[in-house]
Parts: structure tokens; C-alpha cells; sequence
């Protein structure tokens, strides 16, 4: 146990001595990035680069806070545990390690909910297009041309446009992007563009007009769901964190030295290990929930 400790701080000074000049954090945040970077699969790579452009995207100044936050806690919590400093700095090590894991759900995220803003942008739209133009091609070149989307929606709509005429339907450049965004008011869209296409609805404004405000009333639903997200999300991690501070209450029903010699039996030092990777995986789950598919209900 030592030895690894030792290891690692080997290893960081070694680091600082090769990096003068520079920002040790930054040294290592980078090498990791490379590495990542390299055998990330593309879609998150396309994202990471998305959120970068947007400006979602951590400064090396927030990733230190993060660290130093998600390291002070652990070590400050476990040594409460514990009173052991070598068993407070593997669970801060292990503790850092997961910033990166926490950043990349903050990523995806960020990016479900640009995509959806985008996708809503795209319906009402061409909503607006086809009263005008009467024909859903007409609709989507009018929404690619007026710069009002961006990538990879609008990359998506161009492909849509170049299949519609290589095809002469509509039907394959529909599945298409029903495929790549599976959003309800995107696929209930598309369904009343096929049945006026196709059946020749002479009046179809009264029935866009529903879907408009169908549209309206699902966005407002999801930002809605969004707001209380982040208040439940807020109470979530207050609760978690309560939890792993139970410790103090055992510590002031048994005191200060009794609870110390119960940390001299093994059964004991296994039961609190396990508290706190219960509670650790609780809060990894709840924080995986609170950021996964925020605009597809």
C-alpha cells in the first residue's frame, strides 16, 4: 500500500520537475485528452468537439476546482471514517479519476439539449416553410438556406434534400432523419408530411396548425421536466452527501474513542467500505439519470 502511495507522488513530482513553466494539472489533463482522444469512439469525439464550440466546455481552471473539490470531499470524509491518511488518499485518487467520467455525462447533456433546441427549431420551421411553399423539399431548402441550423442538424437536412431528389420520394430521406433523431414531435411531424404528401390534402393548414401547437405544448413539457431535473437534482446530491456524513452521528453515540477501537476489528473497516461504495454508486447512478436523454421525452 505504501509503495503505491509512494509511486504516486514519484510520479507527480517527476512530472512538475519536466513541466516548469507549465500547469502540472494542465500536463496531465492533456496527456489523457491525447490518449482519449485517440480511441474515443467518433460520436463522442463529434460531441466533446461540438460542446467545445459552443462553449460548454470546462476550462483547465474548472477542472482543477473539480478536482480539488471531488478530492477534498473524499479525503475529508474517508479520514472521518477511517483516520487512516494512506486509506484517504487511494479513495481521493479514486475520486479524481471520476471527474472525467462526471464531465463526459455533463458533456452529453449539454448536447442532448442543444440537439433538441435544434431539432425544435427544424419542425417549426418547416412548418412555417410548407404553408408558404406547399412541398416539404420547397420547406426544407428554405430552412437549409435561411441559417437559422446548424451542424449536425443542417448537414442532416442537406442529406435529406440530396435523397429526396436522388430517390424522387420522400419516404427514405424521412426514415433517415427519423432514425437519427428519434424525437416524438419529429416523427408525428414527418407522419402528416407523408399522409398530405401522399393522400393530396388540399387544406393541410389547420392540421399543421395542430401539430404547431402539439409541438409547442411538448416543448414546453420538456423544459418543464428540465426545470425540475435540476431542482430534484440539487435535494439529490444534498441527500447524498448527508448520507456520508452518518458516520458523525455513530461516532457521537459510541464517542470518539470507542469508535476508534472498533475500527481495530476487520468486520467493522468492511462494513464502512461498503457504506461508502453503496453511496458512491448511488450518487454516480442518480448523476447518470439526472444527464442522460433530457429532450427525447
Amino acid at each position: 500500500m505504501e509503495l503505491v502511495i509512494w509511486l504516486v507522488i514519484a510520479i507527480f513530482v517527476l512530472a512538475y520537475r519536466y513541466n516548469t513553466g507549465d500547469n502540472v494539472y494542465k500536463f496531465f489533463a492533456d496527456t489523457v485528452s491525447r490518449v482519449y482522444n485517440t480511441y474515443a469512439p467518433y460520436s463522442y469525439r463529434e460531441v466533446k468537439e461540438k460542446t467545445k464550440e459552443l462553449g460548454y466546455e470546462y476550462t483547465p481552471r474548472q477542472y482543477a476546482t473539480q478536482v480539488l473539490l471531488m478530492g477534498g470531499a473524499a479525503a475529508g470524509i474517508t479520514f472521518l471514517y477511517f483516520y487512516s491518511i494512506p486509506v484517504s488518499i487511494i479513495y481521493t485518487v479514486i475520486a479524481i479519476c471520476f471527474v472525467p467520467y462526471l464531465n463526459y455525462l455533463r458533456t452529453q447533456r449539454l448536447y442532448s439539449e442543444y440537439l433538441f433546441e435544434q431539432v425544435q427549431v427544424y419542425t417549426t420551421n418547416v412548418i412555417m416553410e410548407f404553408n408558404t411553399t406547399q412541398s416539404f423539399v420547397k420547406a426544407l431548402e428554405g430552412v437549409r438556406d435561411s441559417g437559422i441550423l446548424q451542424d449536425p442538424v443542417l448537414r442532416d437536412v442537406k442529406r435529406m434534400i440530396q435523397m429526396s431528389y436522388d430517390n424522387g420520394t420522400i419516404d427514405q430521406s424521412i426514415d433517415f432523419f427519423n432514425q437519427a433523431y428519434p424525437y416524438y414531435m419529429v416523427k408525428n411531424m414527418h407522419q402528416l408530411f407523408l399522409q398530405i404528401t401522399k393522400e393530396g390534402a388540399r387544406d393541410s393548414g389547420e392540421a399543421l396548425e395542430l401539430m404547431s401547437m402539439d409541438i409547442d405544448a411538448l416543448v414546453e413539457g420538456v423544459y418543464r421536466d428540465r426545470m425540475d431535473r435540476q431542482t430534484f437534482h440539487k435535494k439529490f446530491l444534498t441527500f447524498g452527501m448527508a448520507l456520508f456524513l452518518l458516520v458523525l452521528v455513530m461516532q457521537l453515540l459510541f464517542g470518539r474513542t470507542e469508535y476508534l477501537a472498533m475500527l481495530d476489528k476487520l468486520y467493522v473497516k468492511i462494513i464502512l467500505h461498503a457504506i461508502i461504495i453503496i453511496n458512491c454508486y448511488f450518487l454516480i447512478t442518480g448523476e447518470k439519470y439526472y444527464n442522460e436523454d433530457v429532450g427525447v421525452e
